[in-house]
């Protein structure tokens, strides 16, 4: 009995120290290329599908801006055939033939070609702020499951660590009873926690790998299957003053800067709309030829709106406009919003790791420590004993969830002022 007593105080004795050396011991592996969460990032932000398709959008719109700058081509019109006769030859002459070249070139309005060419112009700003919105959104996204892959390690750790100790410990009594010096009853308690900290151990290694698929796929395969993340669920938080954010947020939120760029291409729309009912110019030229004469004629072709002025389509592009703006109105609030929550997800993050950190856990262990000590005086049960070893190990994996708290807090700020590495992607 003895012997079991100092095994248990062997035991409930770990900190979480050694459990922090025994996770490094369970997940290093020497053949696993290591990567940071900015590595990550560009990694995602250069494979993923959906950041090659926004930027496509953005070429796309660039040669929209060409299109809406070239001048009209002219159009060229000829026409040929014999001349019959209707008067005798000796009047006439010999039968020939006679053609005519008709060359029209339409003059552009101006005013329309400038609304249109800024429109354009604008699609491509808008294209630019959905690429850095596509960017910004899996940027976040990489780096909350890279610290959920780090959080579900260190939470598989945790649990292979008791059940390695729990299984030693139930070695332990099981020769004890064998020898009689414990109740058989003790080992039926040491096999009902054994068998739940196994559960819980596969669990955390399947959730771990769940992590870890999930990972590789918003990389689209760019990480290697056996991977680790070069960090920690302690790496610093380093974000501005409140007022700050404030102020920059909207000014850099991307899908704010994409409605503010729709809402400009919206109100060119109305300009060119509106410059297309005036009237428009064509100048032509034509050259006729047979066997006698030769003439060459110009002159201007003008369509006069008179009875349809577009007024649907000015319409259609005021109420577009409207619809735009009150778009861009409603999510420059929601953004705010956005905002405000996450930074109260950040500060009670916050509060809880300082919680911990300020003692939390040091209490738990020493209430351990103190159970530990009644238990050799016979003072507490076995089962009191390991009530309080579960309410420690309660404490460390929210500790864990505290940490992470505070980094996807981070991440979602992060993500609505677009803040990502910009500088590791390729252009």
């Amino acid at each position: 009995m003895q012997k079991f007593i100092i095994l248990l105080s062997l035991f409930f004795s770990l900190t979480p120290i050694v459990w922090a050396q025994d996770s490094a011991k369970v997940w290093a592996q020497d053949s696993a290329r290591k990567f940071s969460i900015e590595e990550i990032q560009r990694l995602g932000l250069e494979a993923n599908g959906l950041v090659l398709a926004a930027r496509s959008q953005v070429n796309i719109a660039s040669a929209g801006v060409v299109a809406a700058s070239a001048y009209p081509n002219p159009e060229v019109l000829v026409m040929a055939g014999p001349v019959g006769k209707r008067f005798p030859e000796s009047i006439t002459g010999p039968m020939a033939d006679q053609r005519t070249v008709t060359v029209v070139q339409p003059i552009e309005n101006p005013f329309m070609r400038s609304a249109r060419i800024g429109a354009a112009e604008a699609g491509v700003e808008a294209g630019r702020a959905s690429l850095d919105q596509v960017r910004a959104d899996l940027s976040a996204q990489l780096r909350v499951r890279a610290y959920e892959l780090l959080l579900r390690q260190e939470q598989a750790a945790l649990e292979q660590s008791i059940f390695d100790l729990l299984k030693e410990v139930r070695r332990r009594i099981k020769l004890n009873v064998e020898r009689g010096e414990a109740a058989r009853f003790e080992l039926i308690r040491a096999d009902t926690e054994l068998r739940s900290a196994e559960n819980r151990k596969e669990a955390a290694r399947l959730n771990a790998e769940r992590a870890r698929v999930a990972l590789l796929q918003f990389t689209a395969g760019a990480l290697p299957t056996d991977f680790e993340v070069k960090g920690s669920l302690k790496d610093p938080v380093a974000l501005p003053s409140l007022e700050i954010l404030r102020r920059e947020v909207p000014a850099a939120n991307p899908e704010i800067v994409r409605l503010q760029a729709e809402q400009e291409r919206a109100k060119l729309r109305i300009d060119q709309e509106r410059a297309s009912v005036l009237p428009s110019v064509n100048v032509l030229y034509t050259n006729f030829q047979d066997t006698q004469f030769t003439a060459n004629t110009a002159g201007l072709s003008v369509r006069v709106p008179i009875f349809y002025r577009r007024r649907g389509e000015i319409d259609s592009a005021i109420f577009d406009s409207a619809r735009v703006r009150e778009t861009l109105d409603f999510r420059r609030y929601e953004v705010g919003q956005l905002f405000e929550s996450a930074w109260q997800a950040l500060q009670i993050a916050q509060r809880r790791v300082d919680m911990f950190e300020g003692g939390l856990i040091k209490e738990a262990e020493n209430a351990v420590e103190v159970a530990q000590a009644a238990y050799r005086f016979g003072e507490r049960s076995l089962l009191e004993l390991l009530d309080t070893q579960r309410v420690l190990r309660g404490i460390l994996g929210d500790s864990l969830q505290a940490y992470f708290d505070l980094q996807a807090a981070a991440a979602e700020i992060d993500r609505l002022r677009a803040h990502y590495p910009k500088e590791l992607i390729p252009e």
